[in-house]
C-alpha cells in the first residue's frame, strides 16, 4: 500500500520487521468536533431510511468485503503481526455479522397492549417502538481490530444511529479499509465515520454531549475512565475489558483435549487475546503429564513472518509490549514460579512461556493480565480448591472446564464467576449469536447477535388513550 509520508504524522510500523508501513496524522480535535456534527445529521436522514434498505446496503457492504478479502488480510497481518490465516478468518467473521445484522434488523418485533386488564384505563392501546440512540462512538482496540469493528458499526448502523469509529493509533490501516468499502457501498460518509489518534481523541468523543452512547473495548483501566467521563453526560457506556481467564482440568479430563485447547488459546492473536486461557488450574494427579506435554506442543510453537502458513506465533504489537510481558515473566519469577520454558524476547518476538508452581500468592494467578504467549501452571487436589484459584481475580470474563463428568462440568460452570464457561473447550470461545462480556472488571454490556441491536436502542412506548371501543350493549 502506498501512502504519502508526513514527517508530523504517527508511525504505523511493522511489527514483524521494524519497517515503516505508513505514516498517519492524528485527527485534529476540532476534525472529532466537526465529525461530530456530521454525525449528528446523518443519523437523522439515516434513521428515515426503512430497514429493508438499511439491510440490503449492510450486505452490499459484506460482498464487498469478501471481495477485497485477501487485501485486507494482508494488510491487517502486516500492521497487527498475527499469522494471516487468523486475519482471513477474522474477515469471515465480519461480513457474517454484517449479513446476520442484517437479517436480524428485518425480524426487529414491536408489541402492542391492550389494557382492559386494568381498571380506568381499559380502554387504551400502547404499541411499543424501538427508536436508535443517535450518535454512537466505537474505540476499538489493536487485537481484533475488524471483527471489534464488526461488533460496534453493524449494530449501531442496523439500529438507525451514526457511528464515529477510532481506531487503535498500532492499527488503524485496515480500519480506514473498511470504511471506504462502507461508503462504496452506498452508506453515506456522514453515517460511519473514522477518526485517529490515541487518547486525547477518545477522550473527546466519550465526553462530547453529541454522543448517545460508547462501546469499548479495551484494558480495564481505561474503561473505568471512560465510564467516569461518559457518567457526566449520562451516556450509555458499553465495555469489553480484560482478563485472566482459568482453564480447569479436573482428573478425569481427555489430556488431548486439552493440550489441542490451551494452545490454541493461548497462541491465537500471538496471545495478545482478552479471553484466553492464561492460567491452566489442574488436579495435582495429571500436573505433571500435563506440563511435560505443553512443553512439547505449546513451548515449540513456530515464531515467524505472519506472512508465512507455516507461522503459529507472530510478534506482539510493539516493543514496549514486547518489553512488558517480558517483565512480567522475570516478575513471577522473582515470585517463586519456576520458568519451565521460554522467557526470552527478540523485539516483538516473545517465546512461547510456561511457568510452573504458580500460587495465589503470584500476582500472575490473580490479576496480573499476561498480554502475550504466557501459560501460568497452577494444581489442587479438590474442586473447591480449582474454583477458588480461578475465581481468585479482578477479573471474569471467560472460563472453562475439562472433565468426562457433566455433573462435575454443570457443578463447576455455575460456581465460575465469568461471562461465560466453556466445558471441554478453551474459554477462548465466540459465536455470533452469544451475548458476549464479562463478570466484575471485565465489563458491562454483552455484544452479539442476539443482544446488540436492542444495547444501541430505546425503547419508547406510544399510549392511544380512550382509542378502543366500550362495552358492546353499555
Amino acid at each position: 500500500m502506498t501512502e504519502t509520508l508526513n514527517t508530523t504524522a504517527r508511525r504505523i510500523v511493522n511489527p514483524t520487521s521494524g519497517a515503516l508501513v505508513s505514516e498517519l496524522p492524528d485527527s485534529d480535535l476540532s476534525e472529532v468536533d466537526e465529525a461530530l456534527k456530521r454525525a449528528v445529521a446523518g443519523q437523522r436522514r439515516w434513521a428515515q431510511v426503512p430497514r429493508h434498505e438499511r439491510a440490503r446496503l449492510m450486505r452490499v457492504y459484506a460482498e464487498l468485503v469478501r471481495e477485497h478479502q485477501d487485501e485486507i488480510a494482508v494488510l491487517l497481518s502486516t500492521e497487527q503481526g498475527k499469522p494471516v490465516a487468523q486475519s482471513e478468518a477474522e474477515l469471515g467473521l465480519h461480513y457474517r455479522l454484517f449479513d446476520g445484522f442484517a437479517s436480524r434488523l428485518l425480524v426487529q418485533e414491536e408489541r402492542a397492549f391492550f389494557l382492559d386488564n386494568q381498571p380506568v384505563i381499559d380502554r387504551d392501546l400502547q404499541i411499543t417502538r424501538h427508536e436508535p440512540l443517535g450518535v454512537i462512538a466505537g474505540i476499538v482496540p489493536f487485537n481484533f481490530p475488524i471483527e471489534l469493528y464488526s461488533h460496534k458499526v453493524a449494530p449501531a448502523i442496523a439500529a438507525g444511529n451514526s457511528i464515529i469509529v477510532k481506531p487503535s493509533e498500532e492499527t488503524p490501516l485496515a480500519t480506514r479499509r473498511l470504511v471506504e468499502l462502507v461508503h462504496e457501498a452506498g452508506i453515506p460518509e456522514d453515517v460511519v465515520q473514522i477518526v485517529y489518534g490515541g487518547a486525547e481523541v477518545g477522550r473527546r468523543l466519550v465526553e462530547s454531549p453529541l454522543v448517545a452512547a460508547v462501546s469499548f473495548t479495551g484494558s480495564t483501566e481505561v474503561g473505568i475512565s471512560v465510564a467516569q467521563n461518559g457518567a457526566k453526560t449520562l451516556k450509555r457506556t458499553l465495555l469489553e475489558l480484560g482478563g485472566n481467564d482459568a482453564m480447569i482440568v479436573l482428573d478425569d479430563a481427555n489430556l488431548d483435549d486439552v493440550v489441542e485447547n490451551a494452545v490454541f488459546g493461548r497462541t491465537w492473536s500471538n496471545g495478545q487475546c482478552c479471553c484466553a486461557n492464561k492460567r491452566i488450574v489442574v488436579h495435582e494427579s495429571l500436573r505433571d503429564e500435563l506440563t511435560a506435554r505443553l512443553l512439547d506442543t505449546f513451548a515449540t510453537s513456530r515464531m515467524g513472518d505472519p506472512l508465512d502458513p507455516a507461522t503459529a506465533l507472530g510478534p506482539l504489537i510493539n516493543t514496549k509490549a514486547a518489553a512488558k510481558v517480558e517483565e512480567q515473566i522475570k516478575f513471577s519469577v522473582g515470585q517463586g514460579a519456576t520458568l519451565a520454558a521460554g522467557g526470552g524476547r527478540d523485539n516483538c518476538f516473545v517465546e512461547p512461556t510456561v511457568l510452573t508452581g504458580v500460587d495465589l500468592s503470584m500476582d500472575i494467578a490473580r490479576d496480573m493480565e499476561v498480554f502475550g504467549p504466557v501459560l501460568a501452571m497452577m494444581s489442587f487436589s479438590t474442586t473447591d480448591q480449582a474454583v477458588e484459584m480461578a475465581n481468585a481475580t479482578k477479573y471474569g470474563l471467560s472460563g472453562s472446564v475439562f472433565t468426562q463428568d457433566m455433573k462435575k462440568a454443570m457443578e463447576v460452570g455455575t460456581r465460575l464467576e465469568t461471562g461465560q464457561v466453556v466445558v471441554n473447550g478453551t474459554g477462548l470461545y465466540r459465536s455470533d449469536v452469544m451475548g458476549f462480556g464479562g463478570y466484575k472488571s471485565s465489563g458491562v454490556g454483552r455484544e452479539g447477535l442476539a443482544y446488540s441491536i436492542e444495547e444501541f436502542m430505546q425503547l419508547k412506548t406510544l399510549t392511544f388513550a380512550g382509542i378502543m371501543p366500550g362495552v358492546v350493549g353499555a
